[in-house]
């Protein structure tokens, strides 16, 4: 069951891919069909992020110790969590050598530092580098379509929202765990996105906010992020400020 399973997602990837034009690799500008509906979700996620962020208001130089390692801990959990995701996508695009590194970061991650609460691997030198159907279907020759502004998730294409849909269904986490700890797993990391979105308030306000349309300056910096990242093999090249901390 969970291999026809698995099948018939894998499949529903394929469809999609079929369904866009063959123009992946050599977009450039943007495309921004629902600007008007993108900026109003821009709006909500900036409030959002805003209103799980501790605000200006206490000032301390002293910041308390507790929240920043919790919401370190909860980030590598999550994170942790998604690599089958990572280490499937890896071997999608036939790059064994991410898959390697990436399980191997796995293994680290999940026992030395328990669970994946902690994170020895990149200290050990062991980084790997996250991908996601969304690059899978890049390498593949889909083109990104148009620009998005998703509810809580924010800025993507549409070739990258199909991607997440098919990362979900084709997660290997649902299919080794039982229904109820893949639920688990799921919240997990989704908590840990959550845990991640404060450690973005710093790069908002440097580079978007603090601009003359934020909106615009989010969708170039998006963009330009997201291309020179699927473009690239070396990852440390460049600083992704959308990536997971």
């Amino acid at each position: 069951m969970a291999v026809t399973r698995f099948g018939a997602a894998l499949a529903l990837g394929l469809m999609l891919l079929a369904g866009c034009s063959p123009l992946g690799p050599s977009e450039s500008g943007y495309n921004d069909p629902y600007e008007s509906t993108n900026r109003a979700w821009f709006d909500n996620n900036l409030a959002l992020v805003e209103a799980i962020t501790p605000g200006d208001g206490a000032q301390s130089a002293e910041p308390p110790a507790q929240p920043g390692p919790v919401r370190r801990m909860v980030a590598n959990f999550g994170a942790n969590l998604g690599l089958p995701s990572v280490i499937l996508n890896d071997l999608l695009q036939i790059r064994p050598d991410r898959a390697a590194e990436n399980t191997v970061r796995l293994v680290i991650n999940t026992t030395v530092g328990l669970g994946g609460l902690f994170d020895p691997a990149t200290r050990a030198g062991v980084y790997g580098r996250r991908t996601d159907f969304g690059e899978t279907m890049y390498r593949w020759g889909a083109a990104e379509g148009p620009y998005m502004v998703l509810p809580v998730i924010g800025p993507t294409t549409q070739r990258d929202a199909f991607g997440r849909i098919v990362d979900i269904a084709i997660n290997p986490l649902r299919y080794a765990l039982a229904p109820d700890e893949a639920s688990y797993a799921t919240a997990a990391r989704l908590a840990g996105r959550v845990a991640e979105a404060g450690a973005y308030s710093e790069l908002l306000d440097a580079n978007v906010i603090d601009t003359a349309d934020p909106y615009a300056q989010a969708r170039l910096l998006y963009l330009q992020t997201r291309r020179y990242h699927l473009g690239s093999d070396a990852e440390e090249d460049f600083i992704d400020p959308y990536a997971d901390f």
